[in-house]
């Protein structure tokens, strides 16, 4: 009998404590069902990539009570202790306003002494986090009223979360920076003109796919000229012993610009054989490589790096 009350009380007492466990998940569950959940980005450590926390915050009505909400959260430690906050130490937000879909967003003067990797890290995740805000397209900054300007001296107009380079379809897990060598077209369009361009990019992303999707997206500078059809989808970029093949589909070849056939060819040539790993490029519309770009260029040949074409101008971007 005796063995019969300790065998009831090993066998009771596991369940109580496991229905007390479920009482509490539900009561958390239930608090998690009354809020909304964010993804707040932060900076780690080193300061070399920012990355998402999933943060469940009480739902809050209105764009500025959701803005302060996230600004409040941005500013706060992660549960990650690799991870710090990406704002409210060295950095603070003196301001913000909300117009018509843009959140005008002022900072103070500390983040002009913001190193320029930990600058645009911070952007990114302050642009990234706030455009969750209900009926928030753009986000613009500012320090001091001042226009935000990048390391080149050029302004900083209103960005949107894709403005920070994201593999569509894939998680979305930490995001880096990386300085890309780019070739644009002169004024004239019969040239190439070297730019270098910093970008916060996804890390799911290649190298080679980051390079074709800035290219595509055009410059940044108004000293150089834009080359590929913006309207150009990129299909798919792969890398094997050394050939980057490059997929696009037929926006490619319709030209917009006032652009050689040269031109066209060895700004994505020139740009993917900077990268290490790329030695020679293939370029195929829709999969097909048996066309003829612009009467001049058989799409079915290999093409090596033209420096003839090129004309280096430091320091533009």
């Amino acid at each position: 009998m005796k063995r019969g009350k300790s065998y009831c009380k090993a066998v009771l007492f596991p369940l109580f404590f496991l229905c007390l466990l479920c009482l509490a998940s539900c009561g958390r569950a239930k608090e998690e069902e009354d809020g909304k959940e964010y993804y707040i980005y932060y900076l780690n450590r080193e300061e070399t990539k920012i990355v998402k926390e999933s943060r469940v915050l009480e739902e809050e009505e209105g764009q500025a009570a959701q803005t302060e909400a996230l600004l409040e959260a941005l500013s706060q430690t992660p549960q990650d202790v690799s991870l710090k906050a990406s704002v409210g130490t060295s950095v603070l937000v003196e301001g913000y306003q909300v117009e018509e879909g843009q959140l005008n967003l002022d900072m103070d003067e500390s983040y002009k002494k913001l190193p320029a990797t930990t600058e645009v890290l911070v952007r990114a995740a302050l642009v990234r986090t706030l455009s969750q805000v209900d009926g928030i397209n753009h986000v613009l900054m500012t320090v001091e009223g001042q226009s935000l300007t990048d390391n080149a001296g050029t302004a900083v107009g209103p960005m949107t979360a894709d403005t920070f380079i994201d593999n569509a379809g894939e998680e979305i897990n930490a995001y880096e920076m990386v300085t890309l060598r780019l070739y644009f077209a002169n004024e004239a369009g019969d040239r190439l003109v070297e730019t270098n361009r910093t970008v916060v990019y996804n890390s799911n992303i290649s190298m080679e796919r980051l390079v074709v999707e800035n290219l595509v997206k055009g410059p940044e500078s108004e000293e150089v000229f834009p080359v590929i059809n913006s309207a150009t989808k990129v299909q798919g970029v792969t890398v094997k012993d050394g050939i980057c093949y490059v997929n696009l589909d037929d926006a490619f070849l319709t030209q917009v610009y006032n652009v050689t056939a040269d031109v066209v060819i060895y700004s994505l040539v020139n740009s993917l054989v900077e990268l290490s790993n790329v030695n020679k490029v293939q370029i195929a519309v829709n999969g097909r490589s048996d066309l003829v770009f612009r009467e001049s260029y058989n799409l079915a040949n290999i093409y090596e790096r033209n420096l003839e074409i090129t004309r280096t101008e430091e320091g533009t971007q």
